[in-house]
């Protein structure tokens, strides 16, 4: 495989995975304020290109960079970190 440089890989949450095949994942980083010199949690939301629709509501997933796949979609999810709580239930 060839390889494309080096690729941002970011970890959140999948708060979204109604579309087909894309899933939205909520990633959340500490900041420190400038003046303030206090932390403050800075959220941002990914669409993230999910091929076999394996995503569930709070998982906790990585994703990485990618080429564009869409209008919005920049980021293809690599692996699930960790499954939500209610989907161990289910099974």
């Amino acid at each position: 495989m060839k390889e494309r440089g080096i690729r941002k890989k970011l970890t959140g949450v999948v708060i979204a995975n109604k579309m087909e095949k894309t899933a939205v994942v909520l990633v959340s980083r500490l900041k420190r304020h400038g003046t303030y010199k206090k932390y403050i949690t800075k959220y941002a939301k990914y669409i993230a290109h999910d091929p076999q629709d394996s995503c569930q509501i709070g998982d906790r997933v990585r994703i990485i960079e990618s080429k564009p796949i869409s209008k919005t979609k920049r980021w293809q999810v690599m692996e699930i970190l960790e499954r939500s709580i209610g989907e161990a239930s289910e099974q």
